[in-house]
This record gives structure tokens, sequence and C-alpha cells, in this order.
């Protein structure tokens, strides 16, 4: 019976073998950053905390999403950023990639509002060690919510939705990236395990209603779901802000365990991230290989239709 279950064709297209990290063991950073209205002074903030962090031996930083700007509707177009331009039209992604190339480090740089012709994204850029761009993901899932009497929020108010899943080989292995909201669509974490990923990285900014339900429920799930690492990054909590941030910025391991976390106020946290746990732990739960082909399918849109299939 179990020959039938065809796992190989529960991923179309089917799933990459995880290919053979740079790195085994690394230190990732986890900026949880205070956010002001001054922008100038939010990047030299994130700069003197990336660089704090790779003094203590970090080759991978994680900053929170969108720790240039308030987190508002109003803040997104005032503060947003052209990318694409770079230098003076972009002084947070200039910084990045500054910091990363002198540091020789791999920069997650969590979100920043962005800017591009008529449209405004929520976009994460990752830096490589030598300060090129290595990838841009624009938020999928825009976080259009509304819970009466505790929280409302519309991010498509004046954000647009990103086309795309965003998969990244760095110095320290391959990485899938999501912002926020992303997290909760299982169906892209599958994506990301299916094309090889060894770590997902989601800048976040859960709030005060969703943050203690569900936000280490979902970084677990993730985890626990695609048998890697899952990093996730908050901003540090405001409570006179007019979105307050839950925080709790953490790292969570292939088994769905908690390795390191925090509270709510602006730290860094430093943790050893171990490529080999996956496959221990993929061989102690084989679930990858039980997949039932014969009932169902996750079909890689992008993947399917780019040449080649890869």
């Amino acid at each position: 019976m179990e020959a039938s279950f065809k796992p190989e064709e529960a991923r179309v297209p089917a799933a990459l073998p995880l290919p053979t990290p740079p790195v085994t063991k690394f230190k990732i950073a986890l900026c949880q950053l205070s956010v002001a209205t001054d922008k100038e002074r939010n990047i030299a903030h994130a700069q003197q905390a990336i660089e704090d962090a790779a003094d203590k031996g970090a080759q991978l930083i994680l900053l929170p999403e969108i720790w240039n700007s308030p987190y508002s509707n109003d803040s997104f177009p005032v503060y947003a950023e052209d990318i694409d331009a770079g230098g003076d039209a972009s002084p947070s992604t200039r910084m990045l990639s500054e910091v990363s190339r002198s540091r020789k480090i791999t920069i997650i740089g969590g979100s920043i509002p962005e800017r591009s012709g008529d449209k405004l994204y929520n976009s994460c850029c990752v830096f490589g060690t030598d300060g090129k761009l290595l990838a841009k993901h624009r938020k999928i899932h825009l976080f259009d919510i509304d819970i009466p009497g505790k929280m409302t929020f519309k991010e498509s108010r004046t954000l647009t939705a990103g086309e795309r899943p965003t998969i990244v080989d760095t110095e320290v292995g391959r990485i899938g990236i999501g912002i926020c909201y992303d997290i909760r669509f299982q169906e892209l974490a599958a994506i990301y395990a299916a094309r090889g990923a060894h770590l997902l990285c989601y800048p976040g900014a859960f709030n005060m209603t969703t943050g203690p339900l569900h936000w280490e429920l979902l970084q677990r799930a993730r985890a626990a779901d695609c048998q890697l690492y899952v990093a996730t990054c908050s901003p540090a909590r405001d409570g006179g802000s007019s979105y307050v941030a839950w925080g709790h910025s953490t790292l969570v391991g292939p088994f769905g365990e908690v390795l390191v976390t925090t509270e709510h106020e602006e730290t860094t946290l430093i943790a050893e991230i171990d490529y080999s746990v996956i496959e221990q732990r993929r061989t102690y739960l084989p679930f990858q290989k039980q997949r039932r082909g014969d009932l169902y399918q996750l079909v890689d849109v992008d993947r399917l239709n780019s040449t080649g299939a890869k």
C-alpha cells in the first residue's frame, strides 16, 4: 500500500533535495529595534545594532518589519524609498549594503516601505557579504484584518501585494523570505521547503491582539511542518505608538522547538544554527517521504513556469 503513496508527486515540480550549505554552523542575530519617527535616527540605530552583533560573531543579521518608519498607513508614503534607484533615493538600503560589505556579513534587512512608480510595497532586501543585493521580497499577503473592539488594520489602503515567493542562496545557506502576515500561509513555507530552504526568515510586527495567541504558534508550526529553522524579528514594543508591536523575536529549530526568544523590549538575540540537525530530524521523523501524492499536491506555479522548472 505504501508504494502507491507517490510522495514525489505531492510536490509539483518534485521537491528539490536539501542542498549542502556553505557552512554547517553559524551565529544568527535577531535585532529587536525600537523605532522612532526620526528616519535618520532609525537608520543609524539599526547600523549600530548590526555592527554590535557582527562584533559578537553573528554572520547573519535579521532586522524587524518596517524598522525605518512608524508602522502606519499614514507613514508608509512619507518614509518610502526607491530601492531600485538606490543611493540617496534609498538611504536605508544603502546603509545595509555598506555595512554588509564592510563587516562581510549577510543581512536580511527586515522590511521598509518601498516606492516603485506609483505603487508602494512592504519590502525586504537581502544583502550578501560583498554588499550586493541578493534578493528583494515584496510582502505577498497584505495585513487586512478587522477584529471588532480589538484590532483593525488595512495595509491594502496604501500598499500593493508582492507577486512572487523569494528564496535566496547566501553564504549561510538557502533562505526563504516572508514578511509578517506571510507566516500565516503554510503553502508559502511549503514551497520554500520544496525548493530546498534551510531557514525561513520572517521580519514581522504582530500586534497585542494576535501576538499572544499566534506569533510563537505559527513559527513553531512552520518549522515543524517543514522540518527546518524559522527565525523572526519584531520591532520593540512602544506603548505610545498607534500600532503596538508584540515583540518576542524568536529562533525555532526543525523539531518546532524554541531555541531562543525574548520579551518585548529592545534587545539583540544571538544564537547558533546547526544545519546538521535538519537531516537528523528528518531521519527521526521521515514524513517528507510519506506524503500522499496519490491524494494531494502542492503546485509551485512560479517554479513550474520557469525554464527547466528549477
